[in-house]
């Protein structure tokens, strides 16, 4: 098979660093740069001290580097990517962990992150990504864009349960649990005024700004309009996310149709775990694995339900998803990078 070469831009971050970590084990890939910007001249191995393997040193980044590269990575700031995709040669693939690429209509990407997209033609060659659903899709898209992780943990047991009307599409309860290390590394100066190591906390009660891409996902997965509720939290652990999802059932649905549903849909794809019903999860049985645990629970009311999902948010929430999106372009192994 060949081996690509790729430049990952954003790698000092937590997920450009988790990033880091698992192409350095994977058969077909070259990291030949890493980029960023106030780390330019320094090494990897020194920010991150589990890191034993021989790395480029941090560049800053030019047009020229992706001259030498098959793929970019961007684990970047939102608006970074946009402006790296109007600088792409045709043999470049763009594989982006921003949001630069989720939203489909510049003007909803506008009113939920405060910025005008800068690279409205390149949204058309892009493609947003769950793995599991695209799957060779991506081959048609010199754009890859991964999903958020709060997303990843709702659409990936909700699509195929909305789509077959196993559940009814209205009055869903989302509440989400999140590490920390999902706000990013600037999340100490965030919530300087919380104590995150000890407390819990709600934020973005709805206003988040996975809300427009959750309610997209439905859409272009289901051609349904879904009315939900998403809450987040961040708690004081630093990675894995735990969403709870309240669901309504219709007569004709049942636990066992759902979780029946689910395994037919998933049965091809090793890193979602259906568990048997009633099953209950938590992150540590996903911490540091791209898997996707998911537990369907009864509840104390009549045609109720309650869905448990689990991710590592830095993974199968972030790094790899990417990794999954790149060996379905290139054809490489399923688990590739990812075992």
């Amino acid at each position: 098979m060949k081996k690509i070469s790729t430049l990952i831009f954003g790698s000092t971050g937590y997920i450009g660093t988790q990033l880091v970590k698992l192409l350095i084990k994977h058969k077909y890939v070259n990291i030949k740069y890493l980029c960023g910007n106030t780390s330019v001249g320094k090494k990897l191995k020194n920010i991150d001290k589990s890191i034993k393997t021989k790395l480029p040193v941090i560049k800053k980044f030019n047009r020229k580097l992706l001259k030498d590269v098959d793929v970019v990575f961007t684990a970047l700031p939102n608006g970074d990517s946009q402006k790296i995709s109007k600088k792409l040669y045709d043999h470049n693939i763009l594989i982006d962990l921003s949001a630069d690429f989720r939203i489909k209509n510049p003007i909803i990407y506008k009113k939920w992150y405060k910025i005008e997209h800068s690279a409205k033609s390149n949204i058309k060659k892009s493609i947003y990504s769950i793995p599991e659903l695209t799957k060779k899709k991506v081959k048609k898209y010199k754009i890859i864009s991964c999903p958020g992780c709060y997303p990843t943990s709702i659409l990936l047991p909700l699509i195929p349960l909305i789509k077959n009307k196993l559940v009814k599409q209205r009055n869903i309860i989302i509440d989400s649990k999140s590490g920390y290390s999902g706000a990013g590394k600037s999340v100490h100066k965030k919530y300087k005024n919380k104590n995150l190591y000890e407390s819990l906390s709600v934020y973005g009660i709805a206003n988040h700004r996975h809300n427009p891409e959750i309610q997209q996902g439905f859409k272009s997965h289901t051609n349904k309009l879904v009315s939900f509720t998403f809450t987040p939290h961040l708690t004081p652990m630093f990675r894995g996310i735990l969403t709870n999802i309240y669901l309504d059932l219709p007569q004709n649905s049942s636990i066992n149709k759902i979780v029946t549903c689910l395994n037919k849909t998933y049965k091809e794809d090793n890193f979602i775990k259906v568990m048997k019903p009633n099953k209950l999860i938590s992150t540590n049985d996903v911490i540091n694995t791209n898997n996707c645990l998911i537990s369907v629970n009864k509840s104390k009311n009549v045609n109720k339900i309650i869905i448990v999902c689990a991710i590592d948010n830095l993974i199968k929430g972030g790094a790899g998803q990417a990794i999954q999106n790149l060996n379905s372009y290139f054809d490489y192994p399923y688990k590739e990078g990812l075992q």
